[in-house]
């Protein structure tokens, strides 16, 4: 279980007031507190690259001008109905508070496959061909391809994102974890995560980490053994003030919610927030 401040969801005006003052550090190692100061924002990880569940209580940090710049954005964005949940997070978001108004999505239909599949690198590649420079984003997400896969299949995957940023060194490509899938620490999902998860770390890599926003809820506590139906969420709700939505594929609204949260802190530091 992490340390970090308990920050309760009561709408986007309270969480604004309550993050001014609640120190959370996201992708990266902890920090102690500090005092910010009056009027003063409290300090992001220089190197936080990793969008986590820490970073949903930062989200409300992010300065207008950020907003606007975030806004702007063009965003390639591959996925099924497991990575669907980020951009309806998104919509709940804008929905809202019509302030964040989110980047151009281009959504393709498809996934990171199973065993090294890269069907999704050649369409990737076939897009960029023509549209590279009105594309400032791609990300891909995991339908359950990270829950069968190999070392070997995760290589191939972290392999050939490594070879599309190096042939589109103006893109910005965000790896990403798979969703959870209830078999736990020990199972073939974990490791795949964390296999990823080292290599974003040790190669400075953009990382949305799926799995880690949906094993914690607001107070830090850790659920393993969750799944992306996100039981935690309904109890959470239960308790607490959190948006509705019509439908979070697979999943709880406030599940979808998080994840929004989190997308807009990674893409505000892609953005170029530093602080």
């Amino acid at each position: 279980m992490r340390n970090r401040a308990n920050v309760c969801h009561v709408g986007l005006t309270a969480l604004i007031a309550i993050s001014l003052i609640a120190i959370s550090a996201c992708g990266g190692g902890d920090q102690g507190p500090t005092d910010p100061g009056e009027n003063q924002q409290p300090p992001i990880t220089v190197d936080g690259m990793t969008a986590d569940a820490e970073c949903v209580d930062q989200f409300a940090l992010i300065p207008p001008a950020v907003v606007a710049a975030v806004g702007d954005l063009r965003v390639y964005y591959g996925h099924t109905s497991h990575g669907s949940q980020l951009a309806t997070g998104l919509d709940l978001i804008e929905a809202e508070d019509e302030t964040y108004r989110q980047p151009h999505l281009y959504e393709p239909a498809g996934d990171l496959g199973h065993r090294g599949d890269l069907a999704w690198e050649r369409t990737t590649r076939a897009y960029l061909a023509d549209h590279a420079i009105e594309s400032d984003v791609v990300v891909w997400s995991w339908c359950g391809g990270c829950s069968d896969n190999t070392s070997e299949g995760i290589d191939a995957y972290l392999d050939a994102m490594n070879q599309l940023e190096v042939d589109f060194p103006d893109i910005a490509f965000v790896y990403m974890t798979g969703h959870l899938d209830g078999s736990g620490p020990g199972g073939t999902l974990y490791a795949s995560n964390d296999r990823i998860r080292a290599y974003c770390s040790a190669h400075g890599k953009w990382l949305f980490d799926f799995a880690d926003i949906e094993s914690h809820d607001p107070d830090g506590a850790y659920y393993p053994d969750e799944t992306d139906a996100c039981a935690w969420c309904a109890d959470w709700c239960a308790q607490h003030d959190c948006p509705g939505c019509d439908a979070c594929a697979h999943s709880h609204c406030f599940n979808c919610y998080r994840k929004g949260l989190a997308f807009w802190w990674l893409l505000g530091r892609i953005a170029g927030w530093q602080s």
